[in-house]
Order: structure tokens, then C-alpha cells, then sequence
């Protein structure tokens, strides 16, 4: 596993509402660049196997939307979980989860996680490649801190859950 200082220039793939196209699906194709999500912003970022899956729509998203305002006091100024899912999937998986804070960004091809040095196989489950789960701190592009799950390889037979939580994300905050 490889260590970047920055994160990686990508295009992502994203939906956002635009009732100017009316009817029951008011969405439209919207490229959002790294640049725009993390040039001068502390953001807080979390990465996840993916959306609806148990751990990650029982502990690791809904914390990190209960502790969103907590972040913001710290001087965040957005918190943003990545996963290997197309913008339809991460659109009803926010929606399911009542997910108003946190920003679902859709990493459909896994180009951002793979430039990451997270992209992992996960065949073992019938996921194909996703997200090895992590979380960082990147503050104006820079990764200030992450925290990767141990034991990062391909076909994990376990899904770590130690270090990515927004607990410890709040504590590293906290004391920086």
C-alpha cells in the first residue's frame, strides 16, 4: 500500500436536482473535480466497501451524520463518504439512510480509490473491486491524516472497523 501526500485529480460522476427538467426524475449528469470537493477546505473524508451493505448503513455513515455538526465546530467544512457505487445507488442509499449532512459521492469507477491505493477485490463476496475502508483529514488537497482498517488485502475474509469510525475521527480532531 502505497502513501500519497494529496489526493488524486479525478472527475467524479455525480446527479443533483434540477427541477428545471421537470418530471419524476428532476436529476442531471454534474462532473465535480477533486479540485472543487478539497482546494481550500478542510474536508473529512471516509471510504466504505459499500452502500447498503451492514456495517456501513449500521455504524460507519449514520455516525458519521450524527457527529457532522460536531466536525463543522472543529473547523470542517464538509464530511464526504466515498464508495465504488454509481450516483443511482448512492442517491436511494442516502435517502434510505436520512443521510442530510454527509455527502454521498459516487466513486463508480473506482478511479479515485484506485489512485488512493485502496481499490481492493473483493470477489470473495460477490462485490468484484471497491474501497478498502479508511477515513483522512485533507486539508486544501493535502492529506493531513488517515486512518486505514488493518489488515488491507484482497478477498479479506473480515471487514475491519477500528480506525475509520467517526469517533476516532472526532478525537483526532479534537487534539490537533
Amino acid at each position: 500500500m502505497a502513501v500519497i501526500e494529496t489526493v488524486p485529480n479525478v472527475v467524479f460522476k455525480t446527479r443533483v436536482r434540477d427541477e428545471s427538467i421537470g418530471g419524476p426524475n428532476p436529476f442531471r449528469w454534474q462532473e465535480r473535480t477533486t479540485q472543487e470537493l478539497f482546494a481550500g477546505k478542510r474536508v473529512v473524508v471516509f471510504s466504505l466497501p459499500g452502500a447498503f451493505t451492514p456495517t456501513c448503513s449500521t455504524s460507519h455513515l449514520p455516525r458519521y451524520e450524527e457527529l457532522y455538526k460536531d466536525f463543522k465546530a472543529l473547523g470542517v467544512d464538509s464530511v464526504i463518504c466515498v464508495s465504488v457505487n454509481d450516483a443511482f445507488v448512492m442517491f436511494q442509499w442516502g435517502k434510505q439512510q436520512n443521510a442530510e449532512n454527509v455527502f454521498l459521492l459516487p466513486d463508480g469507477n473506482g478511479e479515485f480509490t484506485r489512485k488512493m491505493g485502496m481499490l481492493v477485490d473483493k470477489a470473495n463476496l460477490g462485490f468484484g473491486m471497491r474501497s478498502w475502508r479508511y477515513s483522512m483529514v485533507v486539508n486544501d488537497g493535502k492529506i493531513e491524516k488517515m486512518f486505514v482498517e488493518p489488515g488491507f488485502d484482497d478477498n479479506c475474509p473480515t471487514d475491519p472497523f477500528e480506525v475509520s469510525d467517526a469517533d476516532t475521527m472526532l478525537a483526532y480532531l479534537k487534539s490537533a
